[in-house]
């Protein structure tokens, strides 16, 4: 039998926590491992109850998400991070996908695309809500040098991995890029991993947000 994905929920609003958790606790294949009420309690949380999804909020009295995802992206095997807003054109969700976020949701997102989410990412495929990612890729694109940098990185890929690269910034799945490419899935999850080595990043957000600098996206 597969085990449930172990979700831990932090959040400082005791009530987002309490629907969250009764909203995730109720779905077959999905259990909530735990809950912490700010981001310095995150690492404890995480020794504690070994999750696979972490939600995490961005703003927190003593240490904020942005803080609290980059010093789990440091840690050795560390579970994925869904961050959550309540603001669209909160800047700080540009900052928290480059700490190494696998993507984020506005707190006012449905229900069934919550739990969509948290299973994509545990799968390795980023989230991004689709209200806002445009705003925050073109932020990102906007600031000085973005551009070069990204073209220069990118310099170091192959073709093959390049053309992954494309696919990873449209939003495909694995699947949808190996048939896009006449490749195996195995092939592809090859091709990532050889991608975010080169390029030293994180996921596969980082990935599209780099691609989207150097104007491929």
């Amino acid at each position: 039998m597969i085990p449930p994905l172990r979700v831990l929920v932090v959040d400082d609003d005791a009530l987002v926590r309490a629907g969250l958790c009764m909203m995730l606790d109720g779905i077959h294949g999905i259990t909530v491992a735990g809950e912490a009420a700010d981001g310095d309690q995150v690492p404890a949380a995480t020794d504690r109850h070994a999750p696979d999804v972490v939600l995490m909020d961005l703003r927190m009295p003593r240490v904020d998400g942005i803080t609290a995802t980059r010093r789990l992206r440091g840690r050795p095997r560390p579970p994925e991070v869904i961050v959550l807003t309540t603001f669209d054109a909160d800047e700080n969700i540009l900052r928290a996908l480059r700490a190494g976020a696998s993507g984020f949701l506005l707190k006012d997102t449905p229900p069934a695309q919550i739990v969509e989410a948290v299973r994509r990412v545990a799968a390795g495929d980023p989230i991004l809500s689709p209200r806002v990612t445009r705003r925050l890729m073109d932020r990102a694109a906007d600031q000085a040098g973005a551009f070069q940098r990204a073209r220069d990185a990118l310099e170091v890929l192959s073709p093959r991995e390049n053309e992954v690269v494309l696919a990873v910034a449209r939003g495909r799945t694995n699947a949808e890029i190996a048939a896009e490419l006449l490749m195996t899935v195995a092939t592809v999850k090859a091709h990532v991993s050889h991608v975010l080595g080169k390029l030293g990043l994180d996921n596969r957000t980082q990935v599209a947000l780099l691609a989207h600098d150097a104007g491929l996206a």
